[in-house]
């Protein structure tokens, strides 16, 4: 296994809560309803797991190993694309945050930002994928 398959291991699993979440979308957008507490969950999940432990050791470990080697031009966009991706997500949490405290006082306008982190997720997880974290622990190998 390469290094980074514990990573995409943990990936699988981000995509799975995400899944998740989206069906609750689902069923949000069409009684126009929310789960205040499931939301709660959700933001627990992906402060906690996906970005404190997951971003954790890519910013942490990886990002910080490939930054002490020779990467090209290409490689390191990718990574800066992908540090920038993990603020976005941090923003992204804290706005659902806000989101939800609003629904939870009445305001049903916050309803769509609650969209949010299901766009981000899985966009963010197929960059890493494809593009990137393999492409890069291949070719410097840590």
């Amino acid at each position: 296994m390469l290094p980074i398959g514990l990573m995409m291991i943990e990936q699988r699993l981000i995509e799975r809560m995400i899944s998740l979440r989206g069906k609750e979308l689902g069923l949000v957008k069409s009684s126009n309803k929310a789960n205040s507490s499931l939301i709660d969950t959700m933001v627990d999940f992906i402060r906690n797991y996906a970005d404190h432990c997951h971003h954790g050791k890519e910013e942490d470990i990886l990002f910080r190993e490939l930054m002490k080697k020779d990467l090209s031009a290409e490689h390191k966009k990718i990574m800066d694309e992908l540090i920038k991706e993990h603020i976005l997500g941090r923003e992204t949490t804290g706005r659902l945050v806000e989101a939800n405290k609003r629904y939870s006082r009445g305001d049903i306008k916050a309803l769509p930002i609650m969209s949010l982190l299901v766009d981000f997720y899985p966009k963010h997880i197929k960059k890493e994928d494809q593009k990137s974290q393999i492409r890069l622990t291949r070719e410097y190998y840590l």
